[in-house]
């Protein structure tokens, strides 16, 4: 009978006590598991909505100053006030092209805003905050006239990149001792950039430094030649220096003088004349200083390098940079020396 009585025990336990606990202890696990998902799911959904609150707060960022600008347009003379950020995206599409690497075109950005502020602390027109000649502040294109030179089946996803690289980098500028820079750019160094001094004349800014890019070659940008007859160029330099007589027989009569140190030419001789490199870009039409002379059958050649003063961002560089997997940021600090890249707000 007591060995009978243990059988029964034995298969009470078997038959209807283990499986409860076992039904319990899977409810349990199941229930983890499940709170596991959960909670994974929802870190998930708080990560995505994380990374769109970024978004959303940068498109939806307040300016506290120079939220809306003052822009002179020279053509009609007239005065538009625009959101600040509307402005840019049509200064970065008429300044650089559009199929330039997305962190180049947020460098572009970056630099546009911080020199369309600048230009407003050091107010140069009476009326307005900035305007639409690149010769006078930094050129604007209209959407519609944008627009109109890319290919029909491009507009629309070439609008959204300009879009997308202005407003992932809204109220950023670029400052030095906590005030907005005078964030120069052009389109090619040819390989290294220049110190105003040796542009403008002046004490120059700390900030711009001569700096080395690799990879500028690439672009069509990087060399030009202009060639002119002995009779073309010096009736080119009378036109300034009407005093100028050369001697075409004399080796010696054409020549470069001196250099800067990013080896641009600063300092030429035409026969009786000596001109700085800068104005003889200018009067000869020449895309940069950093130029050679070629003497050949009556004719002068110039063989130029780069593409603009050279001082500040290279865009072709920037974009070199861009496709070297550098960001915005870290193409802004190779061009800028001892900068920071702060929201206007902070100001």
């Amino acid at each position: 009978m007591k060995k009978i009585g243990i059988y029964l025990l034995i298969l009470i336990i078997v038959c209807f006590i283990m499986p409860t606990l076992l039904t319990k202890r899977g409810i349990e696990v199941i229930a983890s598991n499940e709170n596991e998902l959960e909670n994974n799911i929802k870190t998930q959904e708080n990560s995505n909505e994380n990374q769109d609150d970024i978004f959303n707060m940068s498109a939806t960022y307040e300016y506290k100053k120079y939220g809306t600008i003052k822009l002179l347009h020279k053509d009609t003379s007239q005065v538009e006030e625009v959101p600040i950020d509307e402005y840019l995206c049509h200064v970065v599409s008429a300044e650089m092209p559009v199929d330039f690497e997305l962190e180049a075109l947020k460098a572009q950005a970056i630099v546009a805003r911080t020199y369309t502020i600048y230009k407003i602390e050091n107010k140069k027109h009476e009326e307005a905050d900035i305007c639409d000649d690149s010769t006078c502040c930094q050129a604007w294109i209209s959407k519609e006239d944008r627009l109109a030179r890319w290919e029909e089946n491009k507009r629309e996803s070439n609008w959204e990149k300009i879009q997308k690289a202005v407003t992932q980098t809204t109220g950023l500028i670029i400052t030095y001792e906590n005030a907005p820079i005078n964030a120069f750019f052009h389109s090619n160094s040819g390989g290294t950039t220049e110190i105003p001094v040796n542009v403008w004349g002046g004490t120059g800014y700390p900030y711009l430094q001569s700096v080395e890019t690799s990879g500028e070659e690439a672009y069509t940008q990087y060399l030009s030649e202009v060639t002119f007859t002995n009779e073309e160029l010096l009736n080119k330099l009378k036109v300034t220096h009407p005093e100028t007589a050369i001697d075409f027989a004399n080796n010696e009569d054409i020549k470069i003088l001196e250099y800067t140190e990013s080896k641009r030419v600063k300092t030429i001789k035409f026969g009786n004349i000596e001109i700085s490199g800068t104005e003889a870009r200018t009067i000869l039409g020449l895309r940069s200083t950093n130029f050679e002379i070629t003497k050949e059958n009556g004719t002068i050649k110039f063989s130029v390098k780069g593409y603009g003063h050279g001082v500040g961002m290279s865009q072709t560089g920037a974009d070199s940079l861009a496709k070297q997997g550098k960001t915005a940021s870290e193409i802004i600090h190779h061009f800028y020396t001892d900068v920071e890249i702060k929201e206007v707000n902070e100001l």
